[in-house]
């Protein structure tokens, strides 16, 4: 790899935190921003201005979170004719509440002039029109293989929707009307949460899908077409979304083609055009150039929902409830032993954050299940990156304490699931085909990194779905504080799949006095089943 034009020196390389990549950066290449909290400085936005609510209730558009100086750098100024412009790399996110809100955001190749997103309950009646927010981003050649690259992402809230309803939307611009017939099909579709987890008495089943490292090739796009025939309500991202950082050490001597988020957001809009494309932040996606904390590029593009420790400058950490299932997304890279960049930079915020939401999601009412996933392994033995001692020390006595029933971790490229952990030891053991009571037995820990980037392996052979080959122990390690290897023989590695693939969750809440149910399969790129289990809780009283 091309050592970057700045010329970071070898004697800082080996120590520089995040934020001091990006000091540094943006003194040698552009005007100075070394205050930490830049992206934190206020809610000012590129494109907002009042719009029609969307069909009950007044709308807006998206107000925030506010770019910063190094977003605006370089505003992208075209004189193309926008006749001539197609919006691209649509995906959909959620709102804090999925059964009224609903995030839009596209890209175009040059600037446009008054961009907006129409939405209706039909296809051929889109007549509420709400402006869009454009957020820019100037990437300058940051090494000699790579050219200077400006993209206008675009992105507009929807507001005030019905529960459990379909909705159809086109995104636009002067010159390029989605309600056109000519672009008809163009036209996008999504669905609202239900209102509750059951509808007349009767309890209603859905499914969300997760996976993480997924990159961009012919993988990654073969799991995406399979996971559309899941017919998700959403999909969960656990982190390492693009690899335009292919490196992803966060040093310094990284580099990110900025070019690799087009290609990524293209190839992936055949399926979160239609499904919420829920992500967080892993190794690969901190680029020091953009931020303090390397997120200012992750801000540009995603519309996330802003209920996390810091709603403007950590776009990763944030939470939703869907049905009787509680959602919570966290960022690792902030208490990684093993990738330093950016350990510590919330100051512990994101964990307290996690503790309090934890026990407010398992107060509410109606809400059966809590599901966390983040970048960083708490339990993996591959031979590439393990486990990360921090995430054990810090996060998993808050998952214990608040009842949390299922962990979904990226980061290594492969499918491990342990048996059912009470802390670090095994509470019972759940085969192929078995069950946990995730109140008596413990958490089960999948890793689902296996979405398209080259695989990993494992220190012993693979063992699933017809291929079970049970072991006492596996020799593995984890890392601690100073980045150093502790060495562990393990009892709790169940399954382990070296291949493409990605997680099927479908929640069942509970009918008629039975017990609510998450039925959880791992599915190979090439549709065969490698594992599956159920995590099941008591019944509900009252």
């Amino acid at each position: 790899m091309d050592t970057p034009r700045v010329g970071i020196p070898e004697r800082l390389a080996g120590r520089m935190t995040m934020a001091e990549q990006h000091a540094y950066l943006r003194a040698r290449l552009a005007r100075p921003l070394t205050r930490r909290g830049v992206l934190r400085a206020g809610a000012v936005t590129a494109g907002a201005a009042a719009g029609t609510g969307v069909l009950g209730g007044a709308g807006r558009a998206y107000a925030g979170p506010a770019p910063s100086p190094a977003l605006l750098d370089a505003p992208a100024t075209s004189r193309v004719d926008g006749r001539h412009v197609a919006p691209f790399g649509r995906h959909l996110a959620f709102g804090a509440d999925p059964r009224t809100q609903m995030r839009v955001s596209w890209q175009v190749p040059f600037a446009v002039k008054r961009p907006y997103v129409r939405v209706g309950l039909a296809p051929w009646d889109l007549g509420v029109k709400l402006d869009a927010e454009v957020r820019t981003l100037h990437t300058p050649p940051l090494s000699k293989k790579l050219p200077a690259v400006d993209q206008v992402y675009l992105h507009a809230a929807l507001d005030n929707l019905r529960p459990g309803r379909t909705y159809y939307y086109g995104v636009g611009h002067d010159g390029h009307d989605p309600a056109d017939p000519r672009h008809f099909a163009r036209i996008g579709t999504f669905r609202t949460a239900p209102e509750r987890p059951e509808k007349g008495g009767k309890a209603e089943r859905f499914t969300f899908t997760a996976f993480g490292d997924q990159g961009v090739g012919y993988q990654a796009l073969a799991n995406d077409q399979l996971i559309l025939g899941q017919n998700p309500a959403f999909h969960l991202h656990a982190g390492d979304i693009c690899y335009a950082d292919d490196s992803g050490a966060g040093k310094p001597t990284d580099v990110y083609d900025a070019r690799v988020w087009d290609q990524f957001l293209a190839q992936t809009e055949s399926v979160a055009a239609s499904v919420p494309w829920m992500v967080t932040t892993g190794n690969h996606d901190m680029e020091a150039w953009y931020s303090p904390d390397g997120y200012g590029g992750q801000i540009a593009r995603w519309s996330l929902p802003r209920n996390g420790f810091d709603p403007v400058g950590a776009p990763g950490v944030y939470s939703f409830v869907y049905g009787n299932v509680g959602i919570v997304a966290l960022d690792a890279n902030d208490i990684s032993h093993e990738i330093t960049a950016n350990t510590g930079y919330s100051d512990g915020r994101q964990t307290a954050w996690l503790d309090r939401r934890l026990g407010e999601l398992r107060r509410t009412r109606g809400l059966d299940f809590l599901v966390v996933f983040f970048h960083h392994c708490a339990f993996s033995t591959t031979k590439a990156h393990a486990s990360d001692g921090a995430v054990r020390e810090q996060w998993l006595p808050l998952f214990g304490k608040h009842g949390v029933d299922l962990v979904i971790n990226g980061h290594n490229h492969v499918y491990e699931r342990t048996d059912a952990l009470r802390g670090t030891r095994v509470g019972r053991e759940v085969p192929i085909g078995g069950t946990a009571d995730s109140t008596r037995d413990g958490i089960v820990y999948v890793t689902a990194g296996g979405a398209g980037k080259s695989l990993y392996d494992f220190p012993v052979p693979d063992s699933y779905e017809g291929h079970v080959r049970d072991l006492e122990g596996v020799e593995s390690y984890f890392w601690e504080e100073g980045r150093v290897k502790h060495p562990e023989t393990v009892e709790w590695s169940r399954v382990r799949y070296t291949g493409f693939s990605f997680l099927a969750v479908e929640a069942e809440p509970a009918a008629r006095g039975g017990r609510p149910r998450l039925r959880v399969t791992a599915l190979a790129e090439n549709g065969a089943r490698i594992d599956h289990f159920d995590v099941v809780r008591p019944a509900r009283r009252g």
